[in-house]
């Protein structure tokens, strides 16, 4: 698993980086096997994906041309993607700043890492690489909702952190963005769309398949009270219903009242269920307690 928004607490960024903290990318100096590592992780993800993914998932990889070996060149790629809706990607050393993160996202820029894992780092990895912030997180900035809800995030980060309240939008970011599940259609079945699990293999076929977590149905509130796991596939997934819905829910909503009724409740712990949850499938919570033990 890989990919999360817990953010570094330098005020300055690194030499070399810009005030901004991005970087060049300087496609040029990657090597042979760093481009055959991403083509492995590539094709790993890309044979198991089309029946798990959701559909615009698949129409962004097409549209960017995300097909072709190698890791991306970013000035290509941002020709496409600027021209489908207007976002840019651009590369930083590492983890930023929270409100670094939120100022490029309000501007449609998405930040990505420009190294990639080792071959011994294929399955795990703590902090994201390229390929969990390319291939994961970009091919759905193609889908207009998507791209809006990701920019009414960034606006809505910058106002969370003059309120004190990082830490529960970045719980939304979590279950949504990087670990989050979508119906398919009218067909009652359920689809991935979370960077964090399209672009890890194991948790591609344990979101979908696997008896233990719990799959609910998204909530605002719920979404934003519970805790997750940064060093294991999740206990809980949540399921919102479109990319459109999940916009309004969000960008269309004042959470200023929703921040202060977070402020008088107690998080939640990461795989429990609570009354007023719709739930789709209530897990075994069988990996959770395996791992506890050891």
């Amino acid at each position: 698993m890989v990919g999360f928004i817990i953010m570094s607490n330098h005020s300055a960024p690194p030499p070399g980086a810009a005030t901004d903290w991005t970087i060049p990318q300087d496609w040029a100096s990657y090597s042979a096997e760093e481009h055959a590592t991403w083509d492995r992780l590539f094709a790993r993800q890309a044979g198991m994906l089309p029946d798990r993914v959701v559909p615009a998932f698949i129409e962004g990889l097409d549209v960017l041309r995300m097909t072709r070996p190698g890791i991306p060149d970013f000035d290509e790629l941002n020709d496409r993607l600027f021209r489908a809706t207007g976002w840019q990607v651009v590369a930083v050393p590492g983890l930023v700043p929270d409100e670094t993160f939120f100022d490029h996202l309000a501007h449609r820029r998405f930040v990505a890492g420009r190294f990639i894992r080792t071959p011994e780092q294929l399955d795990y990895l703590k902090e994201p690489d390229i390929f969990h912030d390319v291939f994961g997180h970009v091919p759905l900035l193609v889908h207009p909702a998507f791209a809006d809800y990701m920019q009414a995030y960034g606006e809505g980060g910058l106002r969370a952190a003059k309120l004190g309240m990082i830490e529960a939008l970045a719980r939304l970011y979590w279950y949504t963005v990087e670990f989050g599940l979508i119906r398919d259609g009218g067909g009652g079945g359920l689809k991935l769309y979370g960077a964090g699990i399209v672009s890890s293999y194991g948790e591609s076929l344990f979101a979908l398949d696997d008896p233990s977590p719990n799959r609910i149905a998204f909530d605002l509130e719920r979404v934003m009270r519970t805790r997750y796991r940064i060093d294991d596939y999740q206990q809980n997934y949540f399921v919102i219903d479109s990319f459109e819905d999940l916009l309004r829910q969000t960008r269309d909503a004042d959470l200023g009242p929703v921040y202060e009724r977070l402020r008088g409740h107690q998080p939640i712990d990461a795989g429990a269920l609570m009354p007023a949850d719709r739930v789709l499938h209530a897990g075994t919570q069988a990996r959770a307690e395996a791992r506890a033990r050891v």
